[in-house]
């Protein structure tokens, strides 16, 4: 076998492995982009004093807007056009995404402090941090079941193998 040549089996005792690393793979994807999302709009909602639920609103648009994009970007890259390739995105990332934010906003919410800290203190930062890591293992496991039958994150890994 080639070493970067892959191979896709239904069945067998290397199924594991391979669509564990595949799930992996798609979770710290749809997890970059969240922490960007996430972080952006903590930033900037608590940079202008917003209240918890604005600040919660634009983290969340921001997290499917960087998810999305960051799906879109290779698919575009490859010459795909916009429609097919945001079409895949949110097959790829919608349940993904969803997941994690709202593991993550619900921390953030109940960590005593977290939301009203300033952007200068460690407890916002530690929160946020461990949040978007209990979130990513939150997301695993919905990542996995996709792609064990064909979706999520498979759809568009099946478009980087050809081309």
């Amino acid at each position: 076998m080639e070493p970067h040549h892959h191979q896709h089996r239904r069945s067998g005792s290397e199924d594991g492995p391979t669509l564990n690393a595949l799930a992996r793979a798609a979770t710290i994807h749809c997890l970059t982009g969240c922490a960007i999302g996430e972080v952006l709009g903590m930033v900037i909602g608590t940079a202008l004093h917003w209240s918890n639920l604005a600040t919660v609103v634009l983290s969340v648009v921001l997290a499917f807007i960087f998810g999305y994009a960051l799906t879109m970007r290779p698919l575009l890259a490859s010459g795909m056009g916009f429609a097919a390739a945001a079409k895949l995105a949110l097959a790829a990332d919608t349940a993904s995404i969803t997941i994690m934010e709202i593991v993550d906003n619900l921390i953030m919410l109940v960590v005593p402090g977290a939301m009203d800290a300033h952007l200068s203190s460690p407890l916002f930062w530690i929160t946020l941090v461990l949040a978007l890591g209990i979130a990513g293992l939150a997301a695993f496991p919905v990542n996995r079941w996709l792609i064990k039958r064909g979706r999520g994150h498979a759809l568009v890994h099946s478009h980087h193998n050809h081309g």
